[in-house]
């Protein structure tokens, strides 16, 4: 899913980081903003997180392995802005420091994972929250579905950038990452339950969208 340099083509990535620093932008002057000061430390927290448990890989099948991604989780924990920075910081990190990822591509990459997987995960969480029972249960199981949802998701954007940069027909890269990252998701979805449980069991005011309520606030709210 680290899109390395020379994948993508330069109008792809350069329309992706635009975007990424659009959304980036907005997401730090609301957090300057609204963000309380003991809620500030969470941000690097959840980033250390995610950047060390990106580390750890899962095999998948046929060599192939699968790791976390952790943009939904973020989301639900901090909101979907505070995510896309959180997802930012931890890409950014990764391609100077272990060349995971292309420097060029590094728009793009934010915008595969922090904005449709974090971002548009989030609005598919939102979205089964509305449907389910507003439990612990129902609360958890839109996070499991919204997070292997978040990872299809942004295999799909992927799958379309590269199609669009001709480096391979939509017909084949879509059903290639679709399909593989559709069983990495539910490695996705299993460790972001275990977390969410492990957090709302011993520290509950930790989840932003747990700790408002067993309804988070209407949507565009949670993008103000």
């Amino acid at each position: 899913m680290h899109i390395p340099d020379g994948m993508v083509s330069g109008p792809v990535n350069v329309a992706a980081f635009a975007v990424a620093a659009a959304v980036c932008g907005r997401a730090a002057a609301r957090a300057a903003k609204t963000l309380q000061e003991d809620h500030a430390p969470l941000l690097g927290v959840t980033a250390a997180f995610i950047f060390a448990a990106q580390m750890l890989n899962f095999p998948v099948f046929a060599g192939t392995s699968g790791h976390f991604l952790g943009a939904l989780f973020a989301a639900i924990a901090l909101g979907p802005l505070n995510a896309c920075l959180v997802m930012t910081v931890v890409l950014t990190l990764q391609c100077l420091l272990f060349a995971d990822g292309g420097l060029t591509a590094l728009g793009t990459n934010i915008f595969n994972m922090g904005i449709v997987g974090g971002i548009g995960g989030y609005a598919v969480f939102r979205s089964l929250q509305a449907l389910l029972p507003q439990t612990r249960t129902g609360f958890l199981t839109s996070a499991a579905l919204a997070s292997w949802s978040s990872v299809v998701l942004a295999s799909a954007a992927c799958a379309g950038e590269l199609a669009f940069s001709g480096t391979i027909p939509l017909q084949a890269a879509l059903p290639a990452m679709a399909g593989i990252h559709a069983i990495i998701g539910i490695g996705e979805a299993i460790i972001t339950v275990a977390i969410l449980s492990t957090v709302m069991a011993s520290r509950p005011h930790l989840i932003a969208s747990w700790r408002q309520g067993l309804v988070a606030p209407p949507l565009e709210e949670a993008y103000e």
